[in-house]
């Protein structure tokens, strides 16, 4: 026999669901004072496990985002042009140059290139040479029929040429679209402008040469001779005096306009930042940088603040679950979702803000609350959303602007999505969001510059995108499901579909349980409208709850013509049968991979109760014996929600509501109290949270529905017909 330490030890086996089984397992062998001391021991190894849990979940949030929070080694004022300044009063620590604007600079840059005169020099000694070797080919080529004036005719042409200038293609080609209209030359430090009309490319020259020179004889002679491969340009750019000279010209443009003094005020806090102050401020990091200092605060301690910060927020969620949501609290399940949806989400913002100009804009923040929605409900939704918005607020540079979108977005996200059923419902949900960022942001700028003129279509965009990615979520809820085991309305109403396969199976072989089970849907759902309880968990679940019986539909009641298998069998076997279709339904449930959800509504839906029928046949017929439940008690649990304990309620009713012999108000009343009150005599319903309110609810629909089904019919009247009319038929 086991001892006490042994059922102890066993008891923090993590293997175990819970010390039920094991105290039940040695209940014939333990006494009371045993079984609280492994109670206790496993409800403390419980709760450790679960502290710890909660606190390596917390470290880790707000390590990873303390780690990936976007930062720089200075520390930087972060600020848009045309928006208002978020920081206090800055005055100018010491004097500080005031320059041009960026725009101003680049036409003023413009003008200077298109006015530029550039720097050329000539080439006189490659001039001559070229002269005078082209003389000596002429006088030594053969067979020309020319005569010696034509010959200096054709070299003074040549040095014309050269005395007006040949500059290379690029150069000739800027000049004769008008784009150099001056060049100048440089001499004993004194620059000197020329008109560049008379330059001529080396292709152009000898085109001007063989235009100009007309004898036959002398233009066979330049043929002859290839002047055209001789001519080379004697007018050359000088890269390094332009450059220097336009350098210097940029320098002189660019000078400070003005000058800040030390003391001066820069900018106060709520002051539009035109684009001359951000010039300024920008000057003004620049030389705070270059002295050495580059923080703007000496009394700076970022990290600690920052760590603080997250471990507030943080906080602040888990008090929230602590004392508003128990449940979920105490749900590892639920408490790892919320953390990591927090945190991995505030890492995807600070990753998009990294990336994009306008990255907070672009995230779709209200997915959080969508999802939350979906899974949980609309205030711990909100709250989480809440708790986002807080965690990124911190790298945006309009904190207050950044917390009133967001926080109109995420209420709007709520309230038009309060029940997720189709995929369609998500469209319109993102099409109000991306309304409720864009009058938010009219709104403020407005109330801020006085104007709309200020509006930026960037920004709109950046909405536009939010509002696609939006869209996503329906896949994030379909990964949430699959992770996290829970289960959405979608897929409950996905499940609800009459031809799910085990469905159609349950309507093709159980033709009986089937509409029992239809039946009890809808009586259990409207209870379930009635006490605010999730309608369509319990509209699902009724649908599922009696699967089971497929195995073996002949013995249950419904499904019977006039024979009955239980003839044959003693009370003891047909228990073990009909209490046995829970345990095939589990099955099939598990084989089919239905959610939990679902699963829970199969083995709950008779909990811990009797088969009583044939119970109560054995204990008739075996008086004075000491009969022993078990063999007719139903696996259990007992229920554990309101939508399990309703299906209980409403699958009793409905079962004993079709052997009544009449149907009045009084016997419907009478019926629905006895059971429900019998029911919770047996205490099945002690573990669900219904409250004697909602018990009254439930009452008071069931009645009223059950009238509705079995409501008495007008008989229609026949037509009376004459004699006549009766003889001729």
């Amino acid at each position: 026999m086991a001892t006490p330490r042994q059922i102890s030890a066993t008891a923090r086996n993590p293997e175990l669901k819970d010390c039920d089984n094991i105290i039940s397992h040695h209940h014939n062998r333990l006494d009371h004072h045993t079984q609280y001391t492994i109670l206790k021991d496993y409800m403390n190894s419980l709760t450790r496990r679960k502290l710890s849990l909660r606190a390596l979940l917390f470290v880790a949030a707000v390590t990873l985002i303390v780690y990936f929070l976007p930062r720089t080694d200075k520390n930087h004022f972060i600020y848009e042009v045309n928006r208002p300044w978020s920081y206090a009063l800055l005055t100018a620590p010491f004097d500080i140059p005031v320059h041009l604007d960026s725009a101003s600079v680049a036409l003023l840059k413009d003008s200077i290139d298109t006015n530029f005169e550039p720097v050329y020099v000539r080439d006189l000694a490659a001039e001559k040479t070229l002269i005078s070797d082209y003389t000596l080919r002429l006088n030594s080529t053969q067979g020309l029929n020319i005569t010696p004036a034509q010959r200096n005719q054709i070299i003074k042409a040549i040095r014309d040429i050269y005395d007006n200038g040949i500059v290379d293609r690029d150069t000739y080609q800027r000049i004769s679209g008008g784009n150099l209209p001056a060049v100048r030359f440089v001499h004993d430090n004194v620059a000197i402008s020329m008109p560049t009309h008379n330059y001529l490319s080396a292709f152009r020259a000898y085109e001007h040469l063989d235009s100009t020179l007309r004898d036959r004889d002398v233009r066979v002679a330049l043929t002859a001779t290839r002047l055209s491969d001789m001519l080379q340009p004697n007018i050359y750019l000088d890269t390094v005096t332009t450059k220097r000279l336009l350098e210097e010209a940029y320098q002189k443009a660019m000078a400070p306009v003005g000058v800040i003094q030390q003391g001066e005020r820069i900018i106060d806090k709520g002051d539009i930042v035109n684009i001359r102050l951000a010039t300024i401020l920008d000057t003004y990091e620049e030389m705070i940088e270059d002295r050495g200092d580059g923080k703007i605060s000496q009394n700076h301690y970022p990290m600690a603040g920052q760590i603080l910060y997250m471990v507030i927020i943080f906080c602040a969620i888990y008090a929230y679950l602590y004392f508003f949501r128990p449940d979920y609290f105490d749900d590892d399940r639920t408490v790892v979702f919320l953390i990591s949806l927090i945190t991995i989400f505030t890492l995807f913002s600070f990753a998009m803000q990294a990336t994009f100009r306008s990255g907070l804009y672009i995230s779709p923040f209200t997915i959080v609350p969508i999802l939350v929605l979906v899974f949980l409900d609309s205030r711990t939704a909100y709250f989480t959303h809440l708790i986002v918005v807080l965690a990124c607020v911190i790298i945006s540079a309009y904190p207050l602007e950044f917390v009133f979108l967001q926080f109109i977005a995420g209420i709007v996200a709520i309230d038009s999505l309060k029940d997720l059923s189709r995929r369609s419902q998500l469209i319109r949900t993102a099409a109000f969001i991306f309304v409720a960022y864009s009058l938010c942001y009219i709104s403020i700028e407005v109330m801020q510059t006085g104007s709309f003129s200020k509006l930026q279509g960037r920004t709109f965009g950046c909405f536009g995108i939010n509002a696609i990615l939006i869209s996503f979520s329906y896949v994030l809820m379909f990964l949430a499901e699959r992770v996290f085991g829970f289960t959405s309305r979608v897929t409950l109403v996905e499940l609800a579909d009459t031809n799910n396969p085990l469905l159609r199976e349950l309507s093709e072989e159980c033709p009986g349980t089937f509409n029992h089970s239809m039946s009890v849907s809808n009586l259990a759902s409207a209870a379930a409208q009635a006490i605010g309880a999730n309608v369509q968990m319990v509209r699902t679940g009724a649908l599922y709850h009696d699967i089971g019986k497929i195995k073996n539909p002949a013995f249950f009641t419904e499904n019977q013509h006039g024979i009955n298998p239980h003839d044959a069998l003693d009370p003891i076997q047909s228990a073990r049968v009909v209490t046995g279709h829970v345990r095939d339904g589990l099955m099939m449930a598990e084989k089919a991979k239905l959610p939990d959800k679902i699963r829970d509504f199969i083995v709950e839906h008779h909990g811990a109760g009797k088969a009583k029928y044939f119970y109560n046949t054995y204990c008739n017929t075996h008086e004075g014996e000491n009969v022993d439940a078990a063999p007719f008690t139903y696996p259990g649990p007992n229920p554990q929600s309101r939508e399990t304990s309703l299906l209980m309620m409403a699958d009793a009713v409905e079962a004993a509501s079709r052997s009544m012999r009449e149907h009045t108000p009084e016997a419907i009343s009478a019926l629905v109290n006895k059971i429900i009150d019998s029911q919770i005599a047996d205490g099945l319903h002690n573990e669900s949270p219904l409250s004697f309110r909602d018990v009254q609810a439930v009452k008071e629909s069931f009645i009223q529905r059950l009238r509705t089904m079995y409501h008495s019919r007008i008989s229609y009247p026949e037509l009376k017909k004459n004699m006549e009319q009766q003889k001729s038929e």
